[in-house]
């Protein structure tokens, strides 16, 4: 196979030809270059890297011993609002977040305590629904009444005033005020009716939402003692108060100090 040859280059005036024993220092036009820029790209770039984490681990080490900076305030201030307490118009539906009232806590906190001298009685505190409707005469009527009702919970305590007194305050919380009412209201009737007389208001609330009863006579039954009942019907927001005074010997009960004990109750709530 027949090669190109290559045009000699012609020598300038006065060069002489290179001497024929001297070796021709040029690399061959078929010899590879040698690739020295490779491994140098290589080296600065490892250096480059090196060069990063230090900086960056110096950084973060200087920045640790620095006391923080402070933030800048902000452009307005971020202000919570006040706790409003219920009013008239405020059911359980309507509250919110920034509504409080202390009924919400533990409503046993909320009970009057037995006056000095009384003997409190066990049993006192919370009571079950079906518990609260052995109170009534036909209890499993009761229960479905105050399911109705919506009742939400109920406390009570109980003492006794020496041997004949015995007395009974009761605070039944509903879901709504109007259930509060509607069933303070049905009650209200149901003691006027079994007391024999109108009763009293409560000083300082409405006749309809606070009213007090003392027995016109005394219920009497074969082997126990004749027995004087007194009850108040109170209503305050979502919570109906139920009083019941016992007089073991059927004599008379004052009734101030069954509105007392209605009045200390209301305060408390």
């Amino acid at each position: 196979m027949e090669h190109e040859q290559t045009i000699p280059e012609q020598r300038k005036e006065g060069e002489t030809a290179p001497d024929a024993d001297t070796p021709d220092l040029a690399p061959a036009a078929d010899a590879a270059p040698r690739r020295r820029g490779r491994r140098t790209t290589l080296l600065i770039a490892g250096a480059a890297v090196l060069g990063i984490l230090a900086g960056t681990v110096t950084g973060y080490a200087i920045q640790y011993h620095r006391e923080p900076t402070a933030l800048p305030p902000l452009a307005q201030k971020v202000v919570t609002p006040k706790a409003l307490a219920p009013d008239d118009a405020t059911t359980n539906k309507t509250i919110n977040a920034n509504r409080w009232h202390k009924t919400d806590d533990d409503l046993s906190k909320l009970l009057i305590e037995a006056p000095k001298g009384a003997e409190v009685l066990e049993g006192a505190g919370y009571e079950s629904l079906d518990w609260f409707a052995t109170n009534f005469k036909d209890p499993a009527a009761g229960l479905r009444n105050i399911v109705n009702d919506d009742l939400r919970r109920a406390v009570s305590t109980r003492w006794t005033g020496g041997e004949n007194v015995l007395v009974e305050v009761r605070l039944l919380q509903f879901r709504e005020r109007n259930d509060a009412e509607d069933f303070q209201q049905g009650q209200a009737r149901y003691r006027e009716k079994e007391a024999g007389n109108s009763g009293a208001a409560v000083p300082g609330v409405a006749d309809e939402v606070g009213h007090v009863w003392v027995a016109s006579k005394t219920e009497e039954k074969p082997g126990y003692y004749p027995v004087r009942i007194a009850t108040a019907e109170v209503r305050r927001g979502d919570i109906v108060v139920e009083i019941f005074y016992y007089e073991k010997r059927g004599r008379n009960i004052a009734e101030g100090d069954l509105i007392d004990l209605a009045k200390r109750q209301l305060e408390r709530l």
